[in-house]
């Protein structure tokens, strides 16, 4: 890399800016190629090579095509000329840009941030135009160019170095504050939603004006592998899972949905225009589990903003029943559970419903066999196989259930009471 300071240049020997064998000592030259002096050459060209950076980046970067005109052949058809005259500065100083000395290019990042312009699409138009530049400067080389070749070479690298540097630093600057300002708009707006708050009251503290659907959707996870580890290890695998969950939800909803997660689950608000079908809701569920890594357990209700608060204490129970009766992961609705739920409202049956199991409390392994084979639909083999036992222990199992009991889950009335009595147990813990 070319060094900071290269010292005065001297008015001895050929006139600076001159191409020719170069100077003894005290000289100065200009740095040249094909017989033609680099910086003067750029300055020359910089207004035609600003037409044919902005002419590329509006067929090969969709997001500069969608800028106003007038700001193309305004803030960044200005910047790219700074940029190309500035370069020439330094080839013709021989020394690097200062830190200090990209002040335009911080400017025009940070309105570019302010627009939504991807840092990744910002920093991809300099690489164009910083290219075009080169092969502008270095078209025609001779072999004996090749020392003023290598030490434009490490000016060129140096200058695009420090100029992305500064763009990025500006860019990520002005993001950092915006997202903080969206972020607690989005918090505030969830939070007044949750608490039920008048539409107009919402839109006056927030400024933001809730959309006419919700899915309100609560949400369970299972720990992943890595969290399972100890330390640092495990709180990057749950932030990262969370992360994961949320681009997703994000992705699904088209703008940034409303949420309240931690590494165990929590509530999502999906805003819509029009209600999404539960075939959707579902695969958007199956989706985050993959994301994730982690088996998600969700329960979902579509409501207007007044609805929410209903909305999300209902999804919580219904996740709460969900995951009481050993259902597998995936998304519920109210109607999965309706029998659960309704039996476990307080109410003056739940006390001798439960009471029907009473003979078996002690005998936990009957009625944790009565539990499973009741869930696996009065499958002997599949009930022997989850509690790896063998089939006629089963078999033995549920004989005494009945005799101890005297309910025969063979029996439709029967089967009824005792899933009635699972849940009625399950209310009153």
């Amino acid at each position: 890399m070319p060094e900071d300071n290269k010292g005065p240049l001297s008015t001895a020997g050929p006139p600076a800016g001159a191409c020719g064998p170069p100077a003894g000592a005290g000289g100065s030259r200009a740095l040249c190629m094909a017989g033609r002096p680099l910086a003067a050459h750029l300055r020359a060209r910089a207004p035609e090579l600003t037409r044919r950076v902005l002419a590329r980046l509006l067929d090969e970067l969709p997001v500069y095509a969608e800028l106003p005109q007038e700001e193309i052949a305004g803030d960044i058809a200005g910047i790219v000329q700074h940029s190309l005259r500035q370069f020439a500065d330094v080839l013709e100083r021989r020394r690097p840009a200062g830190a200090g000395e990209f002040g335009r290019q911080r400017d025009s990042a940070a309105l570019r941030a302010e627009e939504g312009v991807p840092l990744e699409a910002i920093l991809t138009a300099y690489r164009i135009g910083a290219a075009m530049a080169w092969d502008e400067l270095a078209a025609g080389a001779l072999p004996s160019d090749l020392p003023d070749l290598q030490e434009a070479l490490g000016y060129f690298i140096d200058f695009q170095a420090r100029l992305a540097t500064s763009v990025s630093g500006s860019y990520l600057e002005v993001r950092q504050v915006l997202d903080s300002q969206e972020q607690g708009g989005r918090h505030a707006l969830m939070t007044a939603l949750l608490a039920g708050d008048p539409l107009d009251q919402i839109a006056r503290r927030t400024g933001l004006r809730p959309a006419a659907r919700y899915a309100v959707l609560a949400l369970a996870f299972t720990r992943t592998a890595d969290e399972r580890a100890a330390g640092q290890r495990a709180r990057v695998a749950a932030r990262r899972k969370i992360r994961r969950v949320r681009t997703v939800l994000d992705r699904f909803a088209g703008e940034p949905a409303l949420t309240a997660l931690d590494a165990s689950g929590g509530t999502a608000l999906l805003p819509f225009a029009a209600p999404p079908s539960f075939d959707l809701l579902h695969d958007l569920v199956a989706q985050a589990g993959k994301a994730a890594d982690t088996r998600v357990t969700a329960a979902a209700e579509i409501t207007g903003p007044s609805g929410i608060p209903a909305a999300v204490a209902q999804t919580a129970e219904v996740i709460d029943l969900v995951r009481g009766t050993g259902r597998p992961p995936g998304l519920y609705r109210l109607a999965d559970v309706l029998l659960d739920y309704q039996l476990s409202r307080p109410s003056g049956a739940l006390g001798p419903l439960a009471g029907l199991l009473e003979p078996l409390d002690r005998k936990p392994e009957l009625l944790h066999t009565l539990r499973r084979y009741l869930a696996d639909d009065l499958d002997r083999r599949a009930t022997a196989a989850a509690l790896h036992v063998h089939p006629n222990t089963v078999a033995y199992r549920v004989r005494r259930i009945c005799e101890l009991t005297g309910l025969d889950p063979a029996r439709p009335t029967d089967l009824q009471l005792l899933n009635a009595a699972l849940v009625a147990r399950r209310s009153l813990g």
